[in-house]
This record gives C-alpha cells, sequence and structure tokens, in this order.
C-alpha cells in the first residue's frame, strides 16, 4: 500500500491525481476503473464504494467534506480496482491499488486573537 505523505485537512479538500502503466512502464487507459473510500479499518466512508471513474491515462479523485470528516477517524485507504489491455501481456490485466493518508484536524483558532 502506497502511504501518501500529504495530509488532509479536516472536512476540506484533497485531490489524487492517477496515472497508469503496464509491467513496462509504458502508459495505459484502463478500460474500466472504480474506486472506494474507506476508514483504517475498512469501513466505508460517505458512501464512497465502488464509485465509477470515466477510463483516462489520468484521472483526478476529489474527496471533500464529509469524505473527510474526523468525526469517521484519522485514516483513510483509497482503492482502485479495474482493468486494462497490454500489448505485451494480453487483455483484461486487472488494476488494484490502495493509497492511505491521514487526516489533520481543525483548530478552531481566531486569528489575531
Amino acid at each position: 500500500m502506497t502511504k501518501l505523505n500529504v495530509k488532509a485537512k479536516d472536512k476540506s479538500t484533497y485531490i489524487l491525481t492517477l496515472t497508469f502503466a503496464d509491467a513496462d512502464g509504458t502508459a495505459v487507459t484502463p478500460n474500466a476503473l472504480t474506486w472506494s473510500l474507506t476508514d483504517g479499518v475498512g469501513q466505508i466512508i460517505n458512501s464512497r464504494e465502488n464509485v465509477t471513474v470515466t477510463p483516462s491515462e489520468e484521472i483526478s479523485i476529489a474527496l471533500q467534506g464529509d469524505d473527510l470528516n474526523l468525526d469517521d477517524g484519522i485514516h483513510r485507504v483509497v482503492t482502485i480496482e479495474g482493468n486494462y489491455n497490454s500489448i505485451t501481456y494480453g487483455n483484461s490485466l486487472p488494476i488494484r491499488d490502495q493509497a492511505s493518508f491521514k487526516i489533520d484536524d481543525w483548530l478552531n483558532v481566531i486569528p489575531g486573537a
């Protein structure tokens, strides 16, 4: 699992940009792709389960608001699943990956107070 170093802010916006490559490092466009968002123990967050993505060489997933609600725990895991075709290795090859990150708390500090 990939651990992302940049933390999300509680109830803010967090953008994940994904690119895809075959075993040789050649860029590929998935045939089909979905993503899910869970907490650190696998519970689905904000009904984000098997969200369909329009396949492209590069996609962005915008997590926001309740996706990043610290009340649901500090840990998040994004799971990507799909398949792609490779000229060298065949068709409908599976794509499966996960990335984890943490959420920073929002402090109710009034500037200048």
